[in-house]
Formats: C-alpha cells, structure tokens, sequence
C-alpha cells in the first residue's frame, strides 16, 4: 500500500514539473536587441512613488525593430545609465522577464 502511494506521489509531482516546464518559453524569457534612446525621463523627488529624500526616478525610453515591427520600451534605470545615454544613443539592451537587465553602447 505504501509503496503504491509513494507511486502515485512521484507521478504526480513529475507530471506538476513536466506541464510546467511545457509552458516555458524555450529562451528563459531573455531578448538581446539594438535600439536606440529616443527619450528620457525623470520624476522628482516626491512624484510617482519616488521617496522625498533621493534623486527621484530615470528613465529611458528605447526603440527598438523586432521584424518589421517598431517597439517602444520605456525601463526604470540608474541615475548614471540614465547621464551616460542620452537621446540618440545607439544599445544594447537585454531584456529578462520584461525587466531591463543590461545597456551596453554600441560601436
């Protein structure tokens, strides 16, 4: 009987981790594309959900073609990212589970 309900509970848990994995896109959601800075962006000090005593928040806004296709990114960044790239900046960009994760220039 044990060893039967030991079965059906290694069954089951495989089965879990298989149809989770299924659902998974192949690339671990990560995408490396070229674009370029078109605009950025900064919220004072109290204004959208900045704390009153930093620098606020940065921005930068990417456009980038995937296919035929324009897209526009707009991503959190650090106050360095955000003096060292600006508008017109031709990146590189890596994208984590819709999270920028990297900038780097282009040459």
């Amino acid at each position: 009987m044990r060893s039967r309900a030991a079965l059906g509970a290694v069954l089951l848990l495989g089965s879990a981790l298989l149809s989770a994995c299924a659902s998974s896109s192949t690339d671990g959601g990560w995408k490396t594309l070229e674009a370029t800075v078109v605009r950025r962006e900064h919220q004072r000090p109290g204004e959208g959900g900045a704390s009153y005593g930093g620098t606020g928040n940065y921005y930068l806004v990417f456009e980038t073609l995937e296919g035929e296709a324009t897209s526009t990114y707009t991503f959190p960044v650090t106050e360095r990212q955000y003096v060292r790239f600006p508008e017109g900046s031709r990146v590189q960009i890596i994208i984590a589970d819709d999270t920028l994760r990297e900038i780097r220039p282009l040459r």
